[in-house]
């Protein structure tokens, strides 16, 4: 697997916020390395890549899967971008994060891959796995998977639940609604320039 295991700030650093990826701030306001204070102009293709490399690390996925999912959204109907957004905002780690049951998406993706998660009560522990309106998210019926996530929601990810979402805390039951509007992307990102970038890659 190609997951990042490196420090986590210094990309934070780089790319600016990305909330799905770390919930700490860096005390530096300024990207990480030698040349960090004195970055000249960047050209067309830098700004490009880097709004890549935002959805990149706050997704946590490939460069393979990336592209997979950009030609998924080229074959949808209506904007590229969005559907390339609705698509990796539907994954199962991110909806298990969005719920609130994980503090980040690597921490949803560890619970996802540990087999905590039940998907209309079967286990599924793909984290790629696409969420589709009518899926109801619980957690096992086990003391420690339930352990696990209650501690988790003593310190979520991000304060508000998207609108496509309902979940009950007493029970740990997640429903998804629909699909995701654009509004309730917590990531600042230009998608338009994402896939701008891949349609120069040809």
């Amino acid at each position: 697997m190609s997951r990042y295991r490196g420090p986590r700030l210094r990309i934070v650093r780089r790319l600016g916020e990305l909330p799905g990826l770390s919930r700490k701030t860096p005390r530096r306001a300024y990207p990480p390395g030698q040349h960090g204070q004195n970055r000249k102009k960047r050209s067309e293709y830098a700004i490009r890549l880097e709004e890549k490399q935002k959805l990149r690390f706050n997704y946590g996925v490939s460069e393979r899967q990336l592209l997979r999912y950009v030609r998924k959204a080229r074959r949808a109907t209506g904007s590229t971008g969005q559907s390339l957004l609705q698509l990796l905002e539907m994954r199962l780690d991110n909806t298990v994060f969005r719920l609130g049951m994980a503090g980040t998406i690597p921490g949803a993706r560890q619970l996802v891959n540990h087999g905590h998660i039940t998907v209309n009560g079967k286990v599924v522990d793909i984290a790629s796995y696409q969420c589709r309106p009518g899926d109801v998210v619980g957690v096992r019926d086990r003391d420690r998977s339930r352990g696990l996530v209650q501690a988790n929601m003593q310190y979520p990810g991000l304060a508000n639940l998207p609108s496509h979402l309902e979940f009950d805390k007493n029970t740990l039951v997640g429903k998804v609604n629909g699909v995701i509007d654009r509004e309730w992307v917590a990531l600042p990102i230009n998608e338009l320039l994402v896939v701008e970038y891949y349609s120069r890659q040809a």
